[in-house]
This record gives structure tokens, sequence and C-alpha cells, in this order.
């Protein structure tokens, strides 16, 4: 018999000969009084097969046709079940009922309806009630690496690393001053935390009042999470932890403010920003709250002669002639480069910076996400001081614009040191400036799917005396850099103390270094100033 035409017209409702439910792998409950109706919809903003009587009470069972699987057992009987959860690589399954249909013909037309629903569900997306993803395949898949994910989740599924994080005691006071000193934004308002981790930040949201809060989290840490929120009973009754990311949970409610801690270093890094952006346009309403509001990165140049000569220095070990018998010198180039492409994460002396600094200011509250995917920053500074300029210093903070209290919290060099530290992007070649010279450039960061940024950073310096305005650029200086891949320094600033008779740019007397690398990622050196020009710190 041909099976009925639904490519035109899907098929949405079938009545059933009985439908039972299954206790457990061996057993089955009795079957349900017939007529039973098994209906196809998008009601509830998503592809869902409901099993209802016919006529009376609609007391039914709904199934996520996105996670739930169809088998035939006989030409008229066939069981569908829902997946569960997913532990290690074994799948489980919540719930099943077993489908036993009038005739052929109408299990094969249910067959396939199912197939045609679960098909459009996939390609062409789900509707949910809070937000829209493309695909049953969620966002953050399709854009970042499996095996980048994994390790993520991974890592901030750990307690060591969440008390890394609880015992930055700036960062934790931070958040904590800025939601309790803003009741009046949290007191009877839904809140979701994105990325709950731990869970603190969802209690300290529970403590200024709020009537419920989400937390929200993809790693295993969710499960410590509840444990945290069980074991503080009066503000966990307010608190819900749901497991998964936010791009693709569903939640029962729209959120009056979202809090999240999504910065990485260099605020942008983990690339968890976007998944802040996520939430908002999924969960929040309309002129809802968001902390933190807004961030900016800091940037401005800075001489540090004792970071560039340890980089440098580190590979030496390649230009060894006769390493067991073995030429290593081929490779010192390439060694060269490799190290100044990795940026440096430690605490610095703000004394080192040589201008002013600018910023680059990103408002959560309006950013698209995919504005995230490559931030362009042109660079333009006016040198302080006479000295060498090894490379481009980075930090950041974030607002929390509360009704009541605008908090920053802040990673600038000088300020409480924080686990974030700040970062430096070292330059291979060092650029000489004068006092007044202005120095120009462009920080270039494109996102890639290990959840970080690739950064390309150019600095020039200008022409400087009599002509500057009809001059051009006198050096350029560029680099690649991982930002993935840092070389975490995280040594303390160092006291770089000044003798009463001693003037500031005798501190650094280190000689030039011969660069003998020919990888593309190099300089344009046109010009030199006299052998033994030191750098002035302030």
């Amino acid at each position: 018999m041909e099976v009925p035409q639904v490519q035109k017209q899907k098929q949405h409702q079938f009545t059933l000969a009985s439908v039972s439910t299954i206790v457990s792998s061996s057993s089955s409950s009795e079957p349900s009084a017939p007529p039973i109706v098994a209906r196809f919809s998008s009601d509830s903003g998503f592809a869902e097969l409901r099993f209802e009587p016919e006529s009376g009470p609609k007391v039914a069972s709904g199934y996520d046709v996105r996670t739930t699987q169809l088998f035939k057992l006989s030409p008229i009987q066939s069981i569908c079940i829902s997946e569960g959860s997913e532990k290690s690589e074994e799948k489980t399954y919540s719930s099943g009922v077993t489908i036993q249909f009038r005739n052929e013909e109408e299990s094969r037309a249910f067959h396939c309806a199912f197939e045609q629903w679960k098909e459009e569900a996939v390609v062409q997306g789900s509707h949910l009630p809070n937000g829209v993803l493309s695909s049953s395949k969620c966002k953050f898949d399709d854009k970042i690496e499996a095996s980048s994910a994994k390790m993520y989740f991974h890592y901030y599924g750990q307690l060591l690393h969440q008390q890394n994080m609880l015992q930055d005691y700036v960062r934790t006071g931070t958040y904590y001053a800025a939601v309790i000193e803003n009741r009046a934004d949290f007191v009877g308002r839904v809140v979701v935390d994105v990325g709950a981790g731990s869970g603190i930040l969802s209690l300290f949201a529970a403590q200024a009042g709020a009537r419920h809060v989400y937390a929200v989290e993809a790693s295993e840490m969710a499960e410590y999470a509840r444990k945290l929120i069980a074991g503080n009973p009066s503000l966990g009754e307010r608190i819900t932890v749901i497991k998964g990311k936010v791009e693709e949970v569903e939640l029962p409610e729209k959120a009056d403010i979202l809090i999240s801690e999504p910065m990485g270093t260099l605020l942008v890094n983990e690339r968890m920003l976007e998944s802040y952006v996520i939430a908002r346009d999924r969960f929040l309403v309309p002129n809802g709250k968001m902390f933190p509001t807004v961030g900016r990165i800091h940037m401005a140049p800075f001489t540090d002669e004792y970071l560039y000569v340890e980089i440098a220095n580190k590979a030496l070990f390649w230009q060894q002639q006769n390493y067991y018998g073995v030429d290593l010198t081929p490779l010192h180039g390439t060694a060269f480069q490799g190290y100044f492409s990795q940026p440096v994460v430690d605490a610095f002396d703000p004394r080192l910076l040589v201008a002013p600094a600018i910023s680059h200011m990103i408002n959560f509250t309006t950013i698209k996400e995919e504005d995230l995917y490559e931030i362009d920053i042109p660079l333009k500074f006016t040198a302080s001081v006479g000295t060498r300029i090894h490379g481009l210093a980075c930090w950041f903070d974030v607002l929390f614009n509360g009704s009541t209290v605008q908090r920053w919290l802040t990673t600038s060099p000088g300020a409480p040191t924080t686990h974030w530290y700040q970062l430096r992007c070292v330059l291979s070649q060092p650029l000489y400036v004068m006092p007044g010279q202005e120095i120009t450039g462009q920080l270039h960061m494109i996102a890639h799917n290990a959840q970080s940024y690739t950064i390309h950073l150019t600095m020039s310096v200008k022409m400087w005396g009599a002509g500057a305005e009809q001059g051009g650029i006198l050096q350029t200086s560029s680099c690649k850099l991982d930002l993935k891949e840092p070389y975490y320094r995280m040594s303390q600033p160092q006291a770089y103390s000044v003798a009463q008779d001693q003037q500031p740019h005798q501190l650094l007397q280190t000689q030039d270094i011969q660069i003998l690398s020919q990888d593309e990622e190099g300089s344009e050196f046109i010009q030199q100033p006299p052998k033994g020009s030191g750098a002035e710190l302030h």
C-alpha cells in the first residue's frame, strides 16, 4: 500500500489504538484507554509530540522531537523514547511509551510524519520560548572546536580552579559589593546567572533579594553548585541550577537582570562574552540590566628591557652549532619569532608605560555577537619620554551600572592584582622614540574556534623634528600572537627603585640584541638612534 503523501502538508494528528508507558526495561504500564491521539505541534516553541485522550481532560505527556527516537517493533507497534543525559559515552533515556497503531497504513504515516518533523527541527532550526537557535546543534557547537570545548568545560568543572577565582578577592569582593549595594535592582526580580560556576553570584543575587535566580552552567561544576546552594537553604529555595549551555537551555520566564563573569585575559579570551550577549538576546526583558554592563580594553606602549632580554634569550638554545654533533642554528630564527608570538601575562610596574593609555569600549547591552568575531582598534599615542618601545601593554575593566551605585572592577597595573593580571604584546624589533613623538598602529584581533583570538599588532613611529609634517613613517614593527597560548610569567611588579642621585633613564643599560630572523612577521627598521640610548621611567 502506498505511503500517504505528507511532504507538502505535514500531518500533525493521529488516532492510535493504545499507548502504554514504559515503566522499566522489562515491563510496561497498562495501555491507556482508547482512543488516544498523537499530536505534533510547535505551540511550545519547539517541535513536540504529545499523547492525549481524544476527549476529556487534556492530561498529556510531551516529547521533544529533537531528542526523541522512534523504533518499529512490529508492523503496527512502535516504541518512542526520549533521550536523557549523556554520561561518559553512553546515552541514557529518561522516558518512553509503546504505541499500538490501528493498522499498518497509519503506522507508516506516523513514522513518515515523525521523520519529517524531526528533519525540519534539525535543518530549519527550532524556535524556543526565550529565543531562536540556528539549529538543533547549538550555536556554540557550530563555532567552537569540540576538543577546545571539552578542555574548557573540564577545566571549569574542577573545584580547584573555582577556588582560584573565588580567592581573587578583588574580583569576588567587587561583584559582591556591586550586587549588595544595588539591592533595588535585584529585589523581587528574576535573575539569570550566565556560566554560574560554583553558584557564588547566584547566591549573591539571592542575598540581594532576587525573587528567583536561574543558574545556568554547562560544566560538571553544576553538580557542585547544586550542592553548595542546597547547603544554604534560606537562599537556595530561590535558586534553580540548570545544567547546559545558554545557547540551548530553555527557561520558564524572562529575566529582569543578567549577572555573569564572562571576562577572560584581555577581556575577550575564551569567547564567553559571546555567550553573555546570546543570553541577553534570549532571556533578558527589554531594558533589563546586565552586571557587568560595559567593558573597556586599555592599551599603552611600554618599555621593559629586562622582559625583552628574557624572551630573546630563550632562543639562544637554537644558536648551538654542535649540539651532539647537530647544528641547530637553522631553527633559531623560527624559534626566536615563536617566543615573541606568545603574549606575556604578568603584573608590571605602571612606570614602564611610556605614553597615556587609550581605551576601546564594548557595551554588553548593545553589541552584536558577530561584532566580537573581529575587533579592530586603531592606535595613536604621544611618547612622554625618550626610550625604546618594546610593545603594547593591555588591561581591562568592567562597569556594573547599578541604579544606586556604579562600581568598576579593574585589572590595571598599579591596582591590586587580580587573577587576570595584565597582558603585554612584545615586539621582536623594538622601536625608538623621542619625547613628544607620535606612535601609531593597529591592534587587530580575529576570533578562532579554539575559543580565543589571533592578535595582529603593528606599531609605527612617525618622523620627528623639523619637516616632520612632510615626513612619513620612520620605523615600524609588527607581530602575530596567539591569545590562546600566552607566556604566564605572572611575577609581581619588580621594584624599579630610583636613587635620589640617579636619573631614571640610567636604569636600563642593556645593549641592543642582534636580530637574525628571516620570518615574515618582522619589522621594517630604517634608522637607529646612537648606541647607549636608554629608557626613562615615570
